[in-house]
């Protein structure tokens, strides 16, 4: 299932979508924070570099920040905040 544009989608998808997106960015910001004392406590114990995870979770966040600014921007346009 491919996902709407913003421009497709009516007001109640668009308030729907925008608060699911506030969540998944709330848990993607402690996702990134648990990732990154990880990344931390195991190259300081053990020297391990593994920053590999890190970036990728800060992909996700990048690409949700996005989308939720497209979602705001479709409500502005509209007049509904």
């Amino acid at each position: 299932m491919k996902a709407k544009k913003p421009s497709e989608m009516s007001v109640e998808e668009l308030l729907r979508t925008q608060k699911k997106i506030k969540k998944t960015i709330k848990v993607l910001i402690l996702i990134a924070i648990f990732l990154l004392l990880l990344i931390v406590f195991l190259f300081l114990e053990k020297g391990l570099l593994t920053l590999m995870v890190f970036p990728l979770s800060i992909t996700f966040l990048i690409i949700n920040s996005n989308f939720l600014k497209e979602i705001q921007h479709e409500i502005a346009n509209r007049n509904l905040e």
